[in-house]
């Protein structure tokens, strides 16, 4: 008996597990994320904003759902679910795509995406992009091109991407958006 030896492709699909994403075949090419998703809020800084991340089930689909009450008291203004790409604090490449595709459900508001890079170096910096949580559940895809830079002069590089958060935020308001499901896409 000749010994297992493995084909690029899984090489490939071994290394994407690794990195905590697992590609996805179709039309297009997408790479799935399974986040680990942590809660945020303003009180960090001393705000007053309240909520929490639960794992629920919505419409027949398993979602992370973020829900609170963002208060601009105290000078806060946020709640946010957000995760880390790899869980060595190191970079995840991500110049090979587009952007960001998520599948969303949520109460009609505008939410924020942010990404951050290992090159910024406070928290309050940040490349984002705005978005409608539908009362349905939607697609959404936001080109990295969309994203803009928050209190930086830095440029964004896909290739230091570190983090994704999605956030409520800037304004006194009830939360309620969930996410199914999180990508990449080309």
């Amino acid at each position: 008996m000749e010994p297992y030896v493995p084909r690029k492709n899984a090489l490939a699909l071994i290394l994407a597990c690794c990195l905590s994403a697992s590609p996805v075949a179709g039309k297009e090419h997408r790479l799935n994320l399974h986040p680990q998703w942590e809660f945020v809020a303003d009180t960090v800084m001393g705000g007053v904003s309240a909520g929490e991340i639960s794992d629920v089930t919505l419409d027949g689909r398993e979602a992370t759902r973020l829900a609170g009450e963002v208060s601009l008291d105290n000078n806060g203004g946020f709640i946010q679910m957000a995760f880390d790409l790899q869980n060595d604090d190191q970079t995840f490449d991500a110049s090979g795509w587009a952007g960001i595709e998520i599948d969303v459900l949520g109460n009609g508001e505008e939410y924020e995406i942010r990404l951050r890079t290992d090159q910024l170096s406070r928290p309050w910096q940040s490349y984002r992009t705005a978005f409608i949580a539908a009362k349905v559940w939607t697609t959404i895809r936001l080109p990295f091109s969309d994203f803009t830079p928050n209190k930086t002069d830095v440029p964004f590089d896909p290739k230091r991407l570190r983090r994704i958060g999605i956030l409520a935020y800037g304004r006194e308001y009830q939360a309620d958006v969930a996410v199914s499901a999180i990508r990449l896409y080309r």
